[in-house]
């Protein structure tokens, strides 16, 4: 059984249509996230929650925006996806999963057009739209550790309907996946939605949003050094062993605040690691209303800063 690490909740998210009460799910620690699209131009009921996402982003034309209702916990199974009996795990294995209404069908997109009814065709999405998505993936990458990379084929629909783009990963391509990927991705699964949204253009976003580099050429002037990026409080729990609590030790000699280490940092997560943070958070004003020795997004950036 997981243990749920960091925030469940995106900030500003609606529970008016909270689900997780009625139909539970399993409890996992999240490394991807799933786009999908409604192909719809309202919020959809999803059987009283019983296909239900994570969570629904709405898009408010009028003021540009997207308003998030979330209906499971960050690290709660929804049941959006096809999970077919004794094949692999779909729903469960650490996936958030997104839905995104409007369509990503050029059909329904011309006939949406043609009755004039407003709504999103995702593969041509505005650029605020665009801008929401990334700014959740950036918070699912600090709070998470979501990496913000993708598959690199995201065929246009029809095509990427049952694996039509050869798109469709293998049972064991999705059990070593982590990152962000589309509902035409995922095995026991034909949908071909989102179809081709501009995912490198999201990553780019959400890079942005996280001063992050974006592997664009260099300029002639140098850049300053990019933080590295916050891989999730998970990595900081007791019982934790990973290269993240090493970094995270040196960088703390680094800037003077290894008193408690005895003979140095290492991979294993420990007391002398908390206080040495909380020492460093007790050294920040920004940081110290929370001082509590567990590493966040903002203390790991003005650690690395």
């Amino acid at each position: 059984m997981s243990t749920k690490t960091g925030p469940q909740r995106f900030p500003g998210a609606s529970r008016a249509n909270w689900y997780q009460d009625d139909f539970g799910g399993d409890p996992m620690q999240v490394d991807a996230v799933v786009l999908h699209t409604t192909e719809g131009s309202a919020l959809p009921g999803y059987g009283g929650g019983s296909s239900a996402p994570n969570l629904t982003a709405v898009p408010d034309l009028a003021a540009k925006k997207l308003k998030w209702y979330q209906h499971f916990d960050i690290e709660t199974s929804s049941r959006a996806l096809v999970n077919l009996r004794g094949g692999v795990e779909t729903n469960t294995l650490n996936v958030c999963q997104v839905e995104l209404v409007g369509t990503c069908d050029p059909k329904t997109h011309a006939k949406w057009q043609k009755a004039g009814q407003a709504h999103i065709y995702w593969p041509d999405a505005p650029d605020w739209a665009l801008q929401g998505i990334a700014r959740f993936l950036a918070w699912t990458h600090e709070e998470h550790g979501v990496p913000l990379s993708g598959p690199k084929s995201w065929p246009a629909y029809p095509t990427s309907y049952a694996s039509g783009g050869g798109q469709r990963m293998t049972a064991a391509q999705w059990k070593a996946f982590k990152g962000v990927c589309g509902h035409m991705h995922v095995p026991e699964n034909v949908h071909g939605d989102p179809g081709a949204v501009d995912f490198a253009r999201i990553v780019k976003y959400a890079k942005a949003e996280l001063d992050l580099d974006d592997d664009t050429p260099a300029t002639t002037t140098p850049a300053k050094p990019a933080v590295p990026a916050f891989p999730g409080r998970k990595y900081f729990v007791a019982g934790a062993s990973n290269a993240y609590v090493l970094q995270l030790g040196k960088q703390l000699v680094k800037r003077g605040f290894g008193d408690h280490y005895k003979v140095g940092p290492g991979k294993s997560w420990g007391e002398a690691d908390r206080l040495n943070v909380r020492d460093f958070q007790k050294s920040r004003k920004e940081l110290r209303g929370d001082a509590d020795g567990t590493p966040g997004p903002l203390t790991w950036r003005l650690l690395f800063s």
